[in-house]
């Protein structure tokens, strides 16, 4: 669809179907799921009698000594699996409207609402995650002789793992409550703050204030002039509120930190990437492997950013640059032009239907049922990601669509997450939660597919760039953002450990970092890009970069396959898809793909494949610029 606006028309996407959900924030449906609710946890409250006198000694329990124990958290098992979906749900609906409208008064209460709901549920957990932890294996397996308990094994032997860092119940319940208000806390200050940001971006000769989602948009545009102009002004406006960053950032690392200090005990010291590790179910060897690949792969990305400045007739890439489509060639009307939405759909449905059928029509259905936000407006939070319902384990996905070939890309990406999703909606709940590294794999491999698609029906040089651009796009995002933010992340826990760190010293962090990755490929740095970037404020999540690379690198291996595999393609996708929640990423790949991911071997296959695409990429960007 178009819509008129201050500057002409504008391309956009629809708004998004909640209803089938909730009706309101403030409906007579939420309020019924938050009253079961309350009796179900009501109900683990008092099943937790049974496990809190035991859990000193629960390493030293016999079977029959914990049998009781043994009954109660089967129980509360169970129903903490259905509170779960319906403290969830309401939470996600509230996010999603505020990600649309960040000022949504009702989203706003209702957010606030759920605070006191998510302390309890956090502490009710506690007894039975402890009683599991702490346990002897024998106690453990008869636990999971009952099969209404029985899919949750990789979760509890995963858990288990880390056993060694458990504090005491009331410590850990005492984090958790705390957390709601302060983590947490500096977590959705940032959210709001960037759904409110506002700033002036010169439109032709006249100033125009907007959103720094719409600003941001603006950079998806072929005028280099107009890209530089809009990230300028978002810095300035993230500028303005550093401060607040800063302390926002500090807070967050730091309550992190002291845990992890508080962890360390038996001179066994707990570090701050073991709870990332562990939750992306990857071990340090295979990142420290993909991030060794990543630095040999540093020429070649380098190489295409600077082929991608060239393009623009500069010497050096730029951090506007990041999202820049592919310069109009010389005769070629169409390119650049923006791509309605409809066609975007159209497009992404037929190239993942090329995969399967069955993908092409979930890629209708989401649009049909109005499962995806892309309109533009100047309250909406920045960014993209997918989310989801767990009562009717439907998906949904949010953007701002503004026609672009890169908004075309980050459609296919998260409907990737989305499609992801789909395939293990018969599983049980707790079969159905992945680290994020495998989290990205149906996203970029759905990125792969759609350029892949477009690549083969490319009528011409023009349309041919367009695509390889995207390509090289990807390779610079991920091979040299990506660790980029990881250095930055890295580098930046390790100095709060020792006291919080200025706005100024912040910026002198992000820059060093993009300049060790981009080296002479790049005419500036990022400084704000600590504060511009939303994933450094995830208080639930640290360090939501490395998944990222280690997403890139696997999808592409797993594509690789499908010529490979043929028709058994497909089956053996949709099986390792449905298995990212009840495997490490290591044996997931072992088994499906029969490679191990400590080595180098697989991961520098997939780099391999791209070199091509940048010499083809390199031979379009000479007849543009000749």
């Amino acid at each position: 669809m178009k819509t008129a606006t201050g500057h002409g028309l504008a391309v956009q996407g629809v708004s998004w179907d909640l209803a089938s959900e909730y009706p309101a924030p403030d409906s007579v449906a939420v309020e019924a799921d938050l009253a079961r609710l309350t009796t179900l946890l009501d109900e683990v409250e008092g099943l937790n009698a049974v496990l809190l006198p035991l859990l000193e000694a629960a390493g030293d329990l016999s079977v029959k000594a914990a049998q009781e124990a043994i009954e109660a958290g089967r129980r509360i098992f169970a129903v903490s699996e259905e509170a779960a979906r319906l403290l969830r749900d309401p939470g996600v609906y509230a996010n999603c409207l505020l990600s649309v409208d960040s000022g949504d008064p009702g989203a706003l209460a209702l957010r606030g609402r759920l605070q006191s709901y998510r302390k309890r549920f956090a502490e009710l957990a506690e007894p039975l995650a402890q009683f599991l932890d702490r346990a002897s294996e024998e106690v453990v397996e008869e636990w999971l002789a009952d099969e209404a308990v029985a899919p949750a094994r990789f979760s509890v032997e995963h858990s288990r793992k880390r056993r060694y860092e458990l504090l005491g119940i009331e410590e850990e319940t005492l984090a958790a409550g705390l957390a709601e208000d302060g983590i947490h806390a500096w977590g959705r200050l940032y959210d709001q703050l960037s759904g409110t940001l506002a700033c002036e971006v010169m439109l032709g000769n006249e100033p125009r204030r907007m959103g720094i989602a719409e600003a941001s948009a603006l950079m998806l545009r072929p005028d280099d002039a107009q890209r530089e102009s809009a990230w300028r002004a978002v810095n300035g406006a993230w500028e303005a509120h550093a401060e607040s960053c800063a302390a926002a950032i500090n807070a967050i690392a730091g309550w992190r930190l002291e845990l992890c200090r508080r962890r360390s005990r038996g001179g066994r010291a707990v570090h701050f990437l073991d709870a990332p590790l562990h939750l992306n179910r990857i071990t340090r060897a295979t990142l420290d492997t993909i991030l060794g690949v990543a630095g040999e792969a540093v020429p070649l990305a380098r190489r295409a950013a600077r082929l991608q400045a060239r393009a623009y007739g500069k010497e050096k890439y730029g951090p506007w640059d990041q999202r820049a489509p592919a310069p109009p060639s010389g005769g070629d009307e169409g390119a650049g032009a923006p791509i309605p939405y409809p066609e975007a759909v159209d497009l992404i449905a037929a190239s993942y239907g090329s995969v399967e059928p069955r993908m092409g029509e979930f890629v209708r259905m989401m649009a049909e049922r109005r499962w995806i936000e892309g309109t533009v407006g100047e309250r909406k939070r920045p960014g993209a990601y997918c989310t989801g319902f767990d009562k009717s384990r439907t998906p949904r996905v949010y953007m701002t669509y503004t026609g672009g070939a890169s908004d075309v890309i980050t459609l296919a990406h998260e409907l990737g997450h989305a499609y992801h999703s789909w395939v293990m909606q018969d599983l049980p709940d707790c079969q159905r939660r992945y680290g994020m590294s495998l989290a990205e794999t149906a996203s970029t491999f759905g990125e792969a597919i759609v350029r892949d698609d477009l690549l083969g029906r490319a009528g011409s040089p023009a349309e041919e760039l367009a695509i390889v651009w995207e390509e090289a796009s990807a390779l610079v995002a991920f091979i040299l953002n990506i660790p980029a933010r990881f250095d930055f992340e890295k580098g930046f826990c390790e100095a709060r450990a020792e006291r919080p760190l200025r706005p100024a010293e912040l910026n002198e962090m992000m820059s060093a970092a993009w300049k060790k990755w981009y080296g002479d490929s790049l005419a500036e740095p990022d400084p704000l890009f600590w504060a511009s970037k939303l994933h450094f404020y995830i208080s639930g999540l640290s360090f939501y970069n490395f998944p990222y690379l280690f997403g890139y690198l696997f999808s592409l291996g797993v594509y690789a396959r499908r010529d490979e595999l043929g028709d058994e393609f497909f089956p053996r996708y949709e099986a390792l898809l449905r298995d990212t929640g009840r495997m490490t990423a290591e044996d997931l790949a072992e088994r499906h793909l029969g490679v191990d991911l400590t080595r180098p071997d697989f991961w520098r296959g997939t780099v391999e494949m791209l070199a091509t695409r940048i010499d083809r990429l390199e031979e379009l960007v000479g007849r543009v610029t000749a």
